[in-house]
């Protein structure tokens, strides 16, 4: 696997790879502030990085041709850890680490891992930042050391209106009070059938229907569950018109959907379900594919097999 960004070139590595990697490891880890307890990363060797690579893999990136950055990668029961994640100091500044972590997550994917977690020192707040504004939240925190984790987007062909509103019904399953979905896709894709499905899910008054008119609705429970807020911001011109809207005030208590919400509505929540349904024209070969990606984002969903729903 190749993945290019700019002159940043990442490839997949295995114990071959083992001396270049402990030289960026080593190069990398000696050059950050000393610690208390210190790193283990410099007790690293060549024997002790080719074992790692043998058992689970790493990437080797390179900048304009030179070895830079590099990472080992663990695999565990539902996750892929990523370890040593090292970028060289005089590399730095040139995404080297952002598409070393972007290529991880895509080797992730394809294992078929449904997230992927690092551990990073509470005492390096510029690397705890670099990992939350990828998407990573601190899921547990053991003395000094940090645990971040992310969970990874689902993809899933729904080839029928039918099948979307399924798939809206078993998502309402993991869906709670407090939870914040962002419906993006092409007019006619589904978002509208796969709000149904969720209102279904979560027995809420109906109909559901497209709330473009009147901006939003609110359907009630009737089984004493979270109301469901349905928003439509297609025709809101910015953020100030959602927020006179003022939905911050019924969020914690309900499950919000908001249609057309990309670029609106992340500040209504922190943990949230960013879902794309896409559409493509089938032409003579049969009829429109709808694909729907589910990006869990959040703490929230760490762990909590919300794939599943989508799967």
């Amino acid at each position: 696997m190749s993945l290019a960004a700019e002159m940043v070139d990442v490839v997949e590595v295995g114990p071959e790879a083992a001396a270049e990697v402990v030289a960026i490891i080593h190069d990398a880890f000696g050059h950050r502030p000393g610690l208390d307890p210190p790193s283990t990363a410099l007790d690293e060797t060549a024997e002790s990085v080719a074992a790692a690579l043998a058992a689970g893999g790493g990437l080797l990136a390179m900048l304009d041709g030179r070895p830079v950055g590099a990472l080992l990668m663990e695999p565990t029961e539902e996750s892929l850890m990523l370890r040593r994640v090292s970028v060289c100091p005089d590399a730095q500044r040139h995404g080297v680490a952002w598409t070393l972590r972007a290529a991880a997550e895509t080797v992730a994917s394809r294992r078929g891992f449904a997230r992927v977690h690092v551990t990073a020192r509470a005492e390096l707040p510029a690397t705890v930042r670099f990992w939350a504004r990828g998407g990573y939240r601190q899921v547990a925190e053991q003395g000094t050391t940090l645990t971040l984790a992310k969970e990874l987007a689902i993809e899933h062909d729904v080839p029928t209106a039918e099948d979307m509103r399924a798939l809206g019904e078993r998502l309402a399953g993991w869906l709670r009070p407090g939870d914040l979905v962002i419906l993006t896709g092409d007019l006619g894709a589904g978002k509208t059938t796969l709000t149904q499905g969720l209102g279904e899910g979560l027995h809420v008054r109906g109909p559901v229907t497209s709330p473009t008119f009147v901006i939003s609705r609110i359907h009630p429970s009737l089984d004493g569950g979270p109301p469901l807020v349905h928003v439509d911001a297609y025709r809101l011109g910015g953020l100030a018109e959602l927020d006179d809207l003022d939905l911050d005030v019924s969020v914690a208590d309900s499950v919000t959907v908001v249609e057309w919400g990309a670029g609106l509505a992340e500040s209504l929540a922190e943990d949230r379900l960013e879902i794309t349904v896409s559409r493509s024209a089938g032409g003579s070969e049969g009829p429109d594919r709808r694909t729907v990606r589910v990006a869990p984002v959040g703490a929230r969903w760490v762990g909590s097999g919300v794939a599943a729903a989508v799967a």
